[in-house]
């Protein structure tokens, strides 16, 4: 690695639970990796949620951030040269040094081309919220013409909505924030502001509210009917056995950082380009992020926490 001692990172404090400025150390890529210069760093709720309580017990020294985009600047010897140069947004593992930093290491298969008309600020918010909307719409089976519902709509869900819509199915959304407009522009059929207001069954539920708001709408499913808890997950099946046998699905990113392997990862990485290759020609509405320097990343976790609007930092 061609780089030593630079204050180039943010760091994790495990006594004050906030990040420090601090340098970074030389340290040799393994045969597999990549070393991404960063140029975005995207923030998600996730991230500040982590720092705040620290459920994975980071060491001080840590640099969170699971999104990001930049170019590849050196391989490791077991890795395609023509990758050098390219232009990349990754999601990171949060147990890995991550995208809050000029520089991210990067397993070399774990990286989405990034299509040329796309901004890096653009690029380096959507991975996560968009790979955790297609994980979402994939654990349905495509029939066209049947009725979903989402519940609450945010980064995640406004993806899953024109997804759904553009595959056919007739999309409800209940939403007290939602403008009439954008549900139009998002493709939504009926735009529900109170639970009251249901008066059909869904072929699929996605709930993006919580547990609780999940359990609660399972109710609203047809026989052999999904939910989607896209927030939390529900326990226990709500139904006796052999009734109507709903599916009950849990999404979570991270996963497959811990149990997936290289098949799994080159799948959602095309599909993930593929959806950049969408919003890159306008066939998916992306919300601009707010962009702030690199020193000033912890105003910008303020700013997402305290807005919930898409936030990134322009790291070089």
């Amino acid at each position: 690695m061609k780089y030593k001692n630079i204050p180039a990172a943010w760091s994790y404090n495990t006594s004050t639970h906030s990040l420090l400025e601090s340098i970074i150390s030389p340290c040799e890529l393994k045969s597999n990796e990549i070393l991404v210069a960063n140029k975005i760093a995207g923030i998600n709720p996730v991230d500040w949620k982590f720092i705040q309580s620290n459920p994975l017990n980071w060491k001080d020294g840590h640099t969170p951030g699971v999104d990001g985009a930049g170019v590849v600047i050196e391989v490791g010897k077991d890795v395609d040269k023509a990758l050098l140069g390219q232009r990349v947004a990754f999601h990171q593992s949060l147990k890995k040094q991550g995208s809050f930093a000029r520089f991210t290491v990067l397993k070399h298969g774990r990286v989405m081309k990034v299509p040329e008309k796309m901004s890096f600020a653009l690029a380096g918010g959507l991975p996560c919220p968009m790979l955790t909307a297609w994980q979402a719409f994939s654990k349905i089976p495509l029939k066209a013409g049947r009725n979903v519902l989402i519940v609450g709509v945010g980064a995640v869900n406004k993806i899953v909505i024109q997804l759904l819509s553009k595959a056919g199915f007739n999309v409800d959304v209940l939403s007290t924030s939602l403008s009439v407009e954008m549900s139009k522009a998002l493709g939504v059929i009926r735009l529900l502001r109170a639970p009251e207001e249901i008066t059909l069954n869904y072929h699929a539920i996605f709930d993006a509210v919580g547990q609780d708001s999940a359990s609660r709408f399972v109710k609203h499913l047809k026989a052999n009917g999904h939910i989607v808890a896209i927030q939390d997950r529900i326990d226990k099946p709500l139904d006796p056995p052999f009734t109507r046998t709903i599916s009950y699905h849990e999404i979570a990113l991270g996963a497959l950082h811990d149990y997936g392997d290289s098949e799994d990862w080159t799948e959602l990485m095309k599909a993930g380009e593929q959806l950049m290759e969408l919003i890159s020609s306008d066939q998916l509405i992306i919300d601009e992020p707010v962009v702030f320097s690199f020193d000033k990343l912890p105003q910008a976790l303020a700013h997402s926490e305290e807005t919930k609007l898409k936030t990134v930092v322009k790291v070089d």
